[in-house]
């Protein structure tokens, strides 16, 4: 065989050996996962900043942000900020009100990835901002949707996130100096956690108990419970009753009595 015919050769079973290569690598290659199988995923977060309420109803905001990092400067951006552990959209962990309760950083993972219960009493809440949501609400949605499953969030709807942009309207502090929103009666709560197993309370207004409670009956035993709240959270009228998923992601604060959280509604 002459030297070309050599080389063509040669050329031939390298190109063969080459597509050997390739059809058995695609024969094995993995399988591509399937689509996205949620539908949409609702951001359940208020924007974290100085406009938002707070708690004391203080003129000057706990939140402040200073830039530290400049791209024109340094050539990269940052800020160094400072906030309460419960301002804006925040989880409060149990040990906010049980000693020895879970801090922030030692809520199970698997238990701020669950199923997601919304129970709607915003036209109950309208004309009564006290309302106190009742576990007559709670069989009302198990009649429509079955029982709430075991290890759920249940979160209540009252429509209170639409005064968010007035710290006076979102707080409403009336003449007997005391804050008027509705929240989660302790009888409520305790079936809530007794006999459905929930992991988490969650709320759209500044705290699971209702505003004008001095003494917090519902924090006080669901803390002991090692049960977890949310609290001004938002957006809740575009989550379906039953069937979303919520992913609750806190800051990881050590030894934190609560922290902000980036809250989102997986809806399949």
């Amino acid at each position: 065989m002459s030297g070309d015919g050599m080389l063509h050769w040669k050329t031939f079973a390298i190109g063969c050996s080459l597509a050997l290569t390739l059809f058995l690598f695609a024969q094995h290659r993995p399988v591509m996962p399937e689509p996205n199988e949620f539908r949409a995923v609702i951001d359940l977060t208020h924007n974290l900043n100085d406009r938002s309420p707070n708690w004391e109803g203080t003129e000057e905001s706990p939140y402040q942000a200073k830039e530290l990092g400049n791209l024109e400067r340094d050539g990269y951006y940052s800020r160094v900020f400072r906030t309460q552990e419960h301002y804006g959209t925040h989880l409060d962990a149990p040990a906010h009100f049980a000693a020895g309760a879970w801090t922030v950083d030692q809520i199970p993972a698997e238990h701020l990835v669950r199923p997601l219960v919304v129970v709607d009493v915003h036209k109950q809440a309208k004309n009564n901002p006290d309302y106190e949501i009742t576990v007559e609400d709670i069989a009302a949605w198990e009649d429509a949707h079955g029982m709430i499953p075991s290890g759920a969030v249940v979160m209540a709807y009252t429509g209170w996130d639409e005064r968010w942009n007035s710290q006076k309207e979102f707080r409403n502090e009336q003449a007997d100096r005391l804050t008027h929103y509705p929240g989660f009666s302790l009888e409520t709560a305790r079936f809530l956690v007794k006999t459905r197993g929930v992991v988490g309370l969650g709320i759209d207004t500044m705290s699971v108990d209702i505003g004008a409670t001095t003494t917090y009956p519902v924090h006080v035993f669901t803390s002991k419970e090692n049960i977890y709240h949310l609290e001004n959270v938002a957006n809740l009228a575009l989550v379906p009753a039953a069937g979303a998923t919520v992913v609750v992601a806190p800051i990881k604060l050590e030894k934190g009595s609560g922290g902000p959280a980036r809250v989102l509604a997986l809806v399949r």
